[in-house]
Order: C-alpha cells, then sequence, then structure tokens
C-alpha cells in the first residue's frame, strides 16, 4: 500500500493483521458503537462491527532520506504479556527486501514511541546478541520518550523491551535523542502528541503543498477520529490522551490532511465537512 504526499512517497509494510479482539485496547469500542459508524466500514471494521487492526511499519522515501517509522513486534523476543509476540518467526525483513526496502538502504529508524510493538525490528538476534537490525540507520528516539523507559521500566515486560529492542541501539552508538518537535529534514517535522506514552512524538509531512499525518498511537483505530473521549488502556494518561486527539486532529481541521495511523488496517483518513467526521478511503 503506498501514498504521496509531493515529492514524498510513503510504503506500508504489514507485520501482523487482526480482526476482533481489540476490545481489550478500546473497550468502549463495542460491535454497536462501531456500527453507528458506517464510514468504518469495510476497510476499518466488518459488518459486524468488529475492529480490523494491523501492526505494521512505514516507510517514508524524501528526496533525500529513506526512513522507516516504527518496527512492529520482531523476532525471537521474549518477555512479553500477549504470549503470541513472543518467539515469532516472521518473514517480515524478507518482505521489506521484495518491496524494494533491503535493510542495509534505510538510513534512518524513527519511533513515535518506545511501546513493544513499535521498537522489536530495532534488534535482530545474531549469535545470541541484539544487534541494529538497519545497520547503515541512525535511529531516532524522543529524549523525553528515550528517557522515561530508561528509568522507569520496572516491570518485566517493559523491562525486557528495552532491554532487547531499545538500550542495544544505545549500546550500539546508533541512537540520536532528539526533542519532540525537532525537525527531522526539509518535508518532515515531528510534533509531541504525549498521553498515550510520556513522550509520544507524531510526525507531520509536507511537500509540493501537500501534507500529511502519521498519528502513531494517537489514536490506535479511526474510530477514535470520531470519538476523542476514547481513551485506550494502554495509554499511560487516558486523561491527557483526550486532549492531544482533539489539539492535534484540530490542528488539520481546516486544511487538507492524509491521516495514517499507527494500527490502522487499511488506507487513510481524509476530513470530510466537520473537524471530526472522516471517510474511509481505500
Amino acid at each position: 500500500m503506498h501514498w504521496k504526499i509531493g515529492k514524498v512517497r510513503i510504503t506500508k509494510i504489514v507485520e501482523l493483521e487482526t480482526v476482533g479482539s481489540t476490545r481489550f485496547i478500546l473497550p468502549l469500542a463495542t460491535n454497536e458503537e462501531i456500527q453507528k459508524l458506517p464510514w468504518l466500514i469495510p476497510h476499518f471494521a466488518t459488518e459486524e462491527g468488529r475492529l480490523k487492526m494491523s501492526i505494521h511499519s512505514l516507510v517514508v522515501e524524501t528526496p533525500t532520506r529513506r526512513i522507516v517509522v516504527d518496527t512492529g513486534l520482531g523476532n525471537d523476543k521474549e518477555g512479553r504479556k500477549v504470549p503470541t509476540w513472543n518467539n515469532r518467526n516472521d518473514p517480515f525483513l524478507e518482505t521489506m527486501t521484495a518491496a524494494g526496502f533491503a535493510p542495509d538502504s534505510i538510513d534512518t529508524v524513527l519511533c513515535t514511541h518506545l511501546h513493544v510493538d513499535h521498537v522489536g525490528w530495532n534488534t535482530r538476534l545474531v549469535g545470541g546478541q541484539w544487534v541494529p537490525t538497519f545497520a547503515n540507520a541512525r535511529y531516532v528516539f524522543g529524549r523525553t520518550e528515550y528517557e522515561h523507559w530508561r528509568d522507569h521500566s520496572d516491570e518485566s515486560d517493559k523491562l525486557a523491551v528495552f532491554n532487547d529492542s531499545v538500550k542495544p541501539i544505545a549500546d550500539a552508538g546508533r541512537a540520536d535523542l532528539v526533542a519532540s518537535d525537532a525537525r527531522l529534514c526539509d518535508e518532515i517535522t515531528l510534533i509531541p502528541t504525549p498521553g498515550h506514552s510520556p513522550g509520544h512524538m507524531s510526525i507531520h509531512i509536507q511537500s509540493d503543498g501537500e501534507q500529511g499525518l502519521l498519528t502513531g498511537d494517537v489514536a490506535h483505530h479511526p474510530c477514535q477520529m470520531a470519538h476523542l473521549d476514547w481513551s485506550s488502556t494502554a495509554d499511560s494518561d487516558p486523561s491527557q490522551s483526550p486532549v492531544t486527539r482533539r489539539e492535534l486532529f484540530g490542528r488539520f481541521a481546516d486544511t487538507p490532511t492524509l491521516v495514517i495511523g499507527g494500527h490502522f488496517n487499511a488506507g487513510h483518513i481524509r476530513r470530510d465537512g466537520d473537524a471530526f467526521k472522516f471517510v474511509a478511503l481505500a
């Protein structure tokens, strides 16, 4: 799946897709409530109101950069709370390579935040050691996000994620810690969007008069763009996350903006009419 924003090209590389079994993450998104949002069907929900979601990476190509945004679950990882996220053996890198993005061709990895399903392919297991997957890339982490998890990964699952997918990058000298509003290149600027995690960042893309927004987990599913108050159970600050959603989507309410979420199953969203009514496009 591809998008174009001016001279910027975005390609989605899927690791895992799901239908249903998402109530644990969005408890207010009942089947009945989802059926009241017909614009979600069929691309983002089934006729029965079951949510469609994915875990994926986005490859962003600018005239000067080749960037991977978020890196999914990864292979061979252990200590995850979700049983099926442990000891995975998926052909994700082969899929990337077949799409034209060999790991060695990536010059930047940008993590919107450092949760388990956004950092897994930062590293791969080689000879019993975790090494950077993208050997020629600089890894861009938000400084606030990195320092929080470095200092507060007390729970065993969070410690496992930091130790196998984040710390090895820093230890290898490949990490660049940046401000949450940093400008990455001419076309890409970061936007601080805390709530889902303390230092969560979204990505604003501008090129040739067009613009796009990679939201990360500001919204796990497009239904949260219609129901800004529907917080995720994974939000570190569920009172802040609705405020962030309203501010972020309100900021782009009056200009055509392509919106791609960190777990949106298909396509993107565009505004249609008022600021918080969206139409799904495949």
